[in-house]
């Protein structure tokens, strides 16, 4: 027998540690499920444990590969699993069949570990858990739930339709995004060449003809002056440039900082809201499903909180982690929060009310995804003629700097 320290969560969502004796890692959690806690972390006493095969091949992809697989492959995979499980196969052979099949390598050796786990004995949810950087708290916990609901393919098709919903909003904002931003690389790019390599040569033209003492134009002094100063100082500001992103990233780091700048994103004209709608949307439908596949839910508040993606959101969900947790219900502490629209509080207290908050929750995230979707596109239809706008003015500018000179060059030049 050997001993295993862990800690886990007990339904209430207390955090427990103590030490637990089995004849490996699968039995030890299999202990502890059956005593209602949920293992956060499992070592063995000594830190050298005798490692079986199974448990080489369980931790390999977990360093290795799981870094390389996209959501978009979980996304399919998930979705395939769960079409496979609908139909009545074994889950076992259901993995066997995907490894087989799977042309993403991460992948691949994901799911070959997770085969080896539950023919080792472990469940499906417990071999999830073994690649946290592949399959998160939301998707170990409702797979978790299913099992022990005896509704796994329920589980598995809830969690599809979830990732399917959610790439697809990040594909629609990423297809948006993508003109504007290209734009604009062309406008920096274009203005960085002008300033490095056209500008100069005019200046020196204009000194050649006109002599080291004429008087430019206002506009063309301007120009020359910024391409001057760009070509003199653009080692320093590079570095500045780097410096201040390596330092804001450092700060966001730190708790206080990633609460400072989270909650400057809310405040952002136009950006703030479409951020704000998009994390609810988020977390309503995450807290929906969890709900719905019958994770308790403490426990499901605390996934949503650690994956809405915003500090100040985060916050809230603790709030009404603590709320519920005395006993009360979400509605006041989500209205005291003062982060949820009265919209968003009046439909979860009516859920409450009724009995039907989970489906009420995916009410809510339907909406607001719809909302983001029609913020991002109305959006992106201002921000297409804005950038269009800010390269003519920034090339006609300079133009016109450089175009000025000439004329009176050639206005002398007749008059001689």
């Amino acid at each position: 027998m050997q001993r295993f320290n862990y800690v886990a969560k007990d339904a209430a969502g207390n955090e427990q540690r103590g030490v637990v004796e089995a004849q490996n890692m699968a039995e030890a959690q299999l202990v502890l499920r059956q005593n209602n806690l949920t293992a956060k972390s499992l070592v063995a006493e000594g830190g050298k444990k005798k490692k079986s095969a199974l448990d080489i091949q369980i931790k390999l992809p977990k360093i290795f590969v799981s870094k390389r697989v996209r959501p978009k492959d979980l996304m399919v995979l998930t979705r395939q699993l769960a079409t496979l499980v609908e139909s009545g196969l074994p889950l076992l052979r259901g993995l066997r069949i995907l490894t087989k099949q799977s042309a993403v390598p991460g992948l691949k050796s994901v799911l070959q570990g997770m085969s080896e786990a539950v023919e080792g004995g472990a469940t499906f949810s417990d071999a999830l858990a073994q690649h946290p950087k592949v399959f998160d708290n939301l998707y170990v916990n409702m797979t978790r739930a299913g099992e022990a609901a005896g509704s796994l393919e329920i589980s598995l098709a809830r969690l599809a339709e979830f990732l399917e919903k959610a790439q697809k909003i990040k594909s629609k904002v990423k297809a948006a995004m993508t003109y504007p931003i290209v734009v604009l690389c062309v406008a920096l790019g274009l203005t960085g060449f002008m300033m490095v390599a056209v500008i100069p040569k005019f200046e020196k033209l204009f000194k050649d003809m006109l002599g080291n003492d004429a008087k430019m134009p206002a506009v063309t002094q301007f120009v020359i002056n910024v391409s001057n100063n760009f070509i003199n100082y653009a080692v320093p500001i590079a570095i500045g440039v780097v410096l201040l992103v390596f330092a804001c990233r450092m700060v966001n780091k730190t708790k206080w900082g990633n609460m400072f700048f989270d909650r400057i994103k809310l405040k952002l004209p136009g950006f703030g809201e479409l951020i704000r709608k998009s994390s609810i949307g988020r977390t309503t439908r995450t807290l929906g499903t969890l709900m719905q596949s019958g994770v308790p839910v403490l426990q499901a508040l605390d996934i949503v909180r650690d994956t809405s993606g915003n500090a100040v959101i985060a916050k809230a969900y603790q709030q009404i982690h603590d709320a519920v947790k005395e006993g009360d219900n979400m509605t006041p502490s989500m209205e005291a929060s003062g982060q949820f629209p009265p919209m968003v509080v009046s439909m979860v207290d009516v859920g409450e009310e009724t009995g039907a908050l989970p489906d009420m929750l995916n009410r809510i995230a339907n909406t607001y995804d719809n909302e983001v979707d029609d913020a991002v596109n109305a959006m992106t239809s201002i921000i297409e003629p804005m950038m269009i706008v800010f390269l003519a003015v920034i090339v006609g500018t300079i133009v016109i700097a450089m175009f000025s000179p000439l004329t009176q060059i050639i206005s002398g030049m007749s008059g001689g």
